[in-house]
């Protein structure tokens, strides 16, 4: 009966730790971060529904993180909605897709330096949050920027150097603990970060954006679900998903709480795609263009000959055009849902979206925020 008894206490200590070790690798709330490269006064309501609004684009200069005129009275008008709702971080995005000088600036440690101390300056002008890095990507030329076989190296000694310049100026300017200035970047899956050390990156940064979208778009031979959260039943072997990109951080040492996977508020169009299986990862004749989510609701969604489909596997939505063989794929609040759903699962740090002005109504954003806590 002792045996029986202690075992039993043994039994309950385990399944006590277990349970400790799955909260305490829960988030305690979910964030919710938005891309916004502007603003208009009818998205204010909204703003309760966003804990971070990302600031797209500064660039850099020589070794500096700038910001145009224009861009600097855009990223003003941002910070500017902090005095409706206190609550909200407002962070500098430098970077973008064809956006140059990373290579070049972080080889040296004094470039990173130069390029840290005017980040800190940006902060403290603008009274903005935060930085997100947006190298788009280390290693990496396909957008036409320079890249180095050092990349890999010098990326993590870039955030690190970033980082502790940001860690003083907090201290500098009497910000702590979930005040300071916070450090995220923005990264792709796949081949995409073959030259970025995620285990030691994740030490650096608060979080990182996975940009779980644009998986399928005018570069690649054939359509698809461009941010499907799992791999359809007719994707090739090597597609990528939102899935796998979760599970390739989380096996590079990642934290499953510094995750947030992306939410596209766009659809893509593809032109003269190849029937089979109503268009899904065809190929196709040209790459048509983007549409932002009022655009998609409007002209296609069940309208002009498109007709929706679900795809039960990858849980995500597309329009196929029979008459006009033409393909769109895109998220709706049936495929967030999901994702707000996985996120949970697998206790990741929130979800991120691009762009907030592709959403001007807050539908997606609704639907983020209704399926997160």
């Amino acid at each position: 009966m002792i045996r029986q008894c202690i075992a039993c206490l043994l039994a309950v200590a385990i399944l006590c730790t277990h349970a400790m070790s799955a909260a305490a690798s829960t988030p305690a709330h979910y964030k919710v971060v938005g891309y916004a490269t502007g603003w208009d006064a009818s998205e204010d309501a909204q703003l309760a529904r966003i804990d971070t609004l990302i600031f797209a684009f500064a660039h850099i200069r020589g070794d500096e993180a700038v910001l145009a005129p224009e861009a600097a009275s855009r990223l003003d008008q941002l910070v500017g909605l902090k005095s409706m709702h206190p609550a909200l971080k407002v962070v500098v995005s430098i970077g973008g897709w064809g956006v140059g000088g990373f290579s070049e600036m972080a080889a040296s440690a004094s470039g990173r330096g130069r390029f840290a101390d005017s980040v800190a300056r940006m902060l403290e002008a603008h009274h903005a949050d935060g930085i997100d890095l947006d190298w788009e990507y280390p290693g990496h030329h396909e957008s036409g920027i320079r890249s180095s076989s050092d990349d890999r190296a010098n990326f993590t000694l870039l955030l690190t150097t970033v980082h502790e310049r940001l860690d003083r100026a907090s201290q500098h300017d009497g910000r702590k603990q979930e005040n300071r200035y916070t450090l995220s970047a923005a990264v792709a899956d796949g081949p995409f970060v073959s030259d970025i050390d995620i285990g030691a990156a994740a030490k650096q940064v608060d979080w990182f954006n996975l940009m779980t979208y644009d998986f399928v778009n005018s570069m690649t031979p054939v359509t698809g679900h461009h941010a499907g959260l799992y791999a359809s039943a007719n994707a090739p072997a090597d597609a990528r998903t939102a899935d796998r990109a979760v599970r390739q951080f989380l096996a590079a040492g990642a934290p499953a709480d510094k995750l947030l996977i992306g939410v596209a508020m766009y659809g893509r169009e593809f032109a003269d795609v190849q029937p089979a299986h109503d268009g899904l990862y065809q190929p196709y004749g040209h790459y048509a263009g983007g549409h932002p989510w009022p655009a998609l609701k409007r002209d296609f969604i069940d309208r002009n000959g498109y007709a929706r489909h679900w795809d039960s596997a990858a849980q995500a939505p597309w329009l196929w055009n029979p008459r006009t063989h033409a393909f769109i794929s895109y998220d709706d609040p049936q495929s967030i849902a999901a994702k707000a759903a996985y996120v949970k699962a697998h206790h990741l740090g929130g979800i991120m979206y691009w762009e907030q002005q592709q959403d001007p109504s807050g539908e997606l954003l609704d639907a983020i925020w209704h399926d997160l806590p």
